[in-house]
């Protein structure tokens, strides 16, 4: 039978944050014991090295040498009581990187359970206001979707109203650009600010930036915004987050902690000891209202030079709407353009381009505007998952006006400049 971490540690009376020297299979760890969670196996042991990260070991056949008591916690940090004199917040917890734990033993990312495992990831939240959490969902950021965004914005809509508070909603960073968006739709008006963030590195390694995203978000969750915003590491050091607006930013690198950014637009602002805004910005109104839900057929198809028409006919086939990432300007081939036009004589159309910067302009090239004469919807700069999501919002609550509104901003997700430089 294998030995527990716990039996281990009581056999050998050492206690949790106490400082202990490991041999374990010839290997040798000193470093300070650590609280197990319950994604790691019994027999991991977890120690935190002099370098700042965490090692988990097993027990089995271990020695372990006591070199000195570690302070225990005065109080646990579920207890501790709220300041009065500070405001309040909400973080809602939905999992990814940010809730996240290494299971030690496989060195796989599992989110955490509870939205307080999110609090204690970030002691200085504390000194900033006075934290209510939910754990409304533990998904992990690849499997939100448009039955999630519908939970999110109807209880967010539900704690505004009641707590009258702000709100930071703790996602996984792969789609938080695309729940964003599809907030920033569902809440047509916003009483007090909704901040997504997240982290790229989970909350017990060296390098996370959970912390300083937490407390970015909750002194951004304390403004007076009106609008759905992400805040994210501004830096590759620790020295401060950026707010971005909701419908106009995207993940732009897989690993690095500056991972988001908004094409063609300036960041709304930065936030340091205080917020620097750098943007004018839609302050936040009297009642949050909401009109929640998606129409969920809908396609978005990346156009490449192997693309056929048999390939565009299937995809679209039974859609009740397209939005198409076009090369440059908004183009498709010329063997696709009769394809595209009678689809887009059934169904709204919409183009967008798949390039990093600037917007489209179908009126430049002949192929182009035979598009635009085939009713084929000009998006501007917005990007292609933002349109994704308006499309899928408006089919399910504008359904007669989709073409002329899809060609409108309306919260703030397209830009009024043509880039032609």
């Amino acid at each position: 039978m294998v030995m527990s971490s716990q039996k281990f540690l009581d056999e050998n009376k050492i206690d949790v944050y106490d400082r202990v020297k490991i041999d374990t299979k010839g290997r040798k760890f000193e470093g300070v014991v650590m609280p197990r969670h319950s994604f790691s196996k019994e027999d991991i042991l977890v120690l935190k090295l002099d370098n700042g990260y965490n090692v988990g070991i097993t027990v089995e056949n271990a020695k372990v040498e006591m070199l000195s008591r570690g302070e225990k916690p005065s109080k646990d940090k579920s207890e501790r009581e709220k300041d009065g004199e500070l405001p309040g917040i909400t973080i809602l917890g939905t999992g990814g990187t940010i809730a996240s734990h290494v299971d030690y033993s496989t060195g796989a990312v599992h989110p955490a359970k509870t939205a307080e495992e999110i609090i204690e990831s970030s002691e200085g939240i504390r000194n900033i206001a006075n934290v209510n959490a939910e754990a409304i969902l533990s998904v992990a950021s690849e499997d939100m979707g448009p039955t999630e965004w519908t939970l999110i914005a109807e209880r967010i809509s539900e704690i505004h109203n009641e707590r009258k508070e702000g709100i930071v909603v703790a996602h996984g960073t792969d789609t938080m650009a695309y729940t964003a968006s599809a907030l920033a739709f569902q809440l047509e008006n916003i009483a007090h600010p909704v901040i997504l963030t997240g982290s790229q590195r989970s909350s017990d390694r060296p390098s996370t930036d959970a912390h300083d995203n937490l407390e970015g978000s909750a002194k951004a969750a304390l403004s007076d915004i009106g609008e759905v915003c992400v805040v994210m590491h501004s830096e590759t050091s620790d020295n401060g987050s950026t707010i971005w607006r909701g419908a106009r930013v995207r993940k732009g690198h897989t690993s690095t902690r500056t991972a988001f950014n908004a094409p063609n637009e300036e960041p709304l602002g930065i936030i340091s000891d205080k917020i620097d805004w750098k943007q004018q910005y839609r302050m936040a109104g009297e009642k949050t209202e909401v009109r929640s839900g998606f129409e969920e057929n809908v396609a978005l198809i990346w156009i490449h030079p192997a693309m056929t028409l048999e390939d565009w006919e299937s995809i679209t086939d039974g859609k009740k709407g397209v939005v198409v990432a076009g090369t440059g300007l908004g183009h498709v081939g010329k063997h696709l353009i009769e394809g595209v036009i009678e689809t887009s004589e059934k169904i709204p159309v919409a183009m967008t381009s798949q390039c990093l910067a600037g917007g489209i302009n179908m009126n430049v090239y002949s192929n182009g505007r035979k598009l635009v004469k085939g009713n084929v919807i000009d998006t501007g700069d917005m990007l292609p998952e933002t349109a994704l999501v308006k499309m899928m919002w408006l089919l399910k609550h504008e359904k007669d006006n989709v073409r002329e509104m899809m060609a409108k901003d309306m919260v703030g997700e397209m830009g009024g400049r043509r880039f032609l430089e």
